[in-house]
Order: C-alpha cells, then structure tokens, then sequence
C-alpha cells in the first residue's frame, strides 16, 4: 500500500506500522493470546497514545481493516473519525478463511528473490494491475531470509494462531453496529474474502457504509490508481 500511502502523505500524516508478527515489527512471545484483533487494537491504542494522536482517520485493507472496526468500537471510539475498510467487513467467507489457514502457517520459501516474486505475482494477482516496478518493490519489502539462506514472506508463522485460537475473530457485527462514523468500504469485484451479500448488509447495518466496488480484482484492491486514490481522498477529506 506505498502507492496510496505516498499519496495522502501529500495531504496528511500518514503513518503505516507494521503489527506485531508482521514486516520489521516483533514477533509475539505469547503468539496464542497475543495474535488476535483486540490486542492488535490495544497496540493501535497504544501507539496513537504514544505519537500524541487525538483523532485520526484509519485506512486498513484486509486485517487491517478488522483491527480500525475493532479500535473504533472500543478503545479508540471517539478517536477513529472516519473508517476505511479495503475488502474487509463485520463478516468474512468461512471458505476465504480457511484457505488462508491452510497455508499461513507454512510460508513457502525459495532460493531467489525472484522466484518469491513470481509467488507474491500468483498469490497477490487479485490485486489487479502492478507494475513491474510495483511487484519488485512489493517482494523487497516482504522479504525475510531463513537460516538456510532461502528466503521466505515476512511474518511469524505463528500468526495462524489467529485462526486456530480465535475461531470467531473476524465475526464482528456487535461492534460493527455500534459505530457511527462515516465508514467508506471498498470491495474487489471478484473478491471470495468480502461476499456482496455482506457488503450490501454493510450499507444498512450500523454506519450504514458507502460501499463501492472495485472492478477488474479480488481480494484485495491495491489502491494504486488516480480513480482509486480519489475514491479514498474524497472520502476522508469529507
């Protein structure tokens, strides 16, 4: 999500951590307890109380968009002033789910960085169209190299734990109707992950969400065009 990162940095602050287990960020001691959506908004919490951020707009695509429903509803209520959610909603396909189970926890590895590119190019093709220059930008910067000197996705493939511990993590109507900030959900056409009958719910549960989806991808939009950094733009600038 550079792309549209770089974008709003024009306009706002931006900031992109890196939860915990994933990217540079730490891996959890306590995996089973600490891989789950509420402690990953009490981290969020924690890290807005730490920059001295009041109020925020929060943009998440995929768990990323899980952890901002989560803060918005609980700690951070009050604080989240508009919501962004990429494929994500209060529901998510128990299929899409279990697919992710079975191969999260067992990350492929390769002897090149270019083949975990061709990887990334097959397992992340929903996205839609990048650029050559997009995809090696992507591997570089997912890249994490294993003892044996293969290289691997970088992430605790612990995180699973997510999954097998917290079976109904990614069931979130509760705090989904609870809200009441202006949330802007965008959905990949093709998308298995956010199912149209869950995004045409979204619009009158809750926040009653603008939905608007994303033709010519899945799971998830990469947010890397003008048409797609405007939908955002126009959203939070609301």
């Amino acid at each position: 999500m550079d792309d549209i990162a770089a974008h709003l940095a024009q306009r706002w602050r931006v900031i992109c951590p890196d939860t915990i287990g994933r990217g540079l960020s730490q891996w959890s001691p306590d995996p089973e307890r600490e891989y789950c959506l509420d402690f990953y908004a009490k981290l969020a919490t924690a890290l807005l109380d730490g920059l001295g951020i009041a109020q925020c707009h929060w943009l998440g695509t995929s768990m990323g968009g899980a952890i901002g429903t989560v803060a918005a509803a609980g700690a951070l209520r009050g604080r989240i002033r508009r919501l962004v959610l990429n494929d994500n909603g209060p529901q998510l396909a128990a299929a899409a789910i279990e697919r992710i189970r079975s191969y999260a926890g067992s990350p492929a590895a390769f002897a090149t960085v270019s083949e975990l590119e061709q990887y990334f190019r097959t397992v992340y093709k929903p996205y839609g169209w990048l650029s050559d220059a997009q995809w090696r930008r992507l591997t570089e910067t997912s890249v994490r190299r294993l003892p044996d000197g293969r290289v691997t996705p970088h992430y605790d493939p612990a995180m699973v734990m997510q999954f097998t511990h917290h079976a109904d993590d990614y069931l979130r109507w509760d705090e989904w109707d609870s809200l009441d900030i202006p949330v802007l959900c965008l959905r990949g056409e093709d998308s298995d992950l956010l199912l149209r009958d869950t995004a045409e719910a979204m619009r009158t549960r809750g926040p009653r969400a603008v939905v608007v989806e994303i033709a010519g991808c899945g799971h998830a939009p990469a947010l890397n065009t003008p048409a797609q950094f405007a939908l955002v733009e126009r959203f939070l600038a609301g």
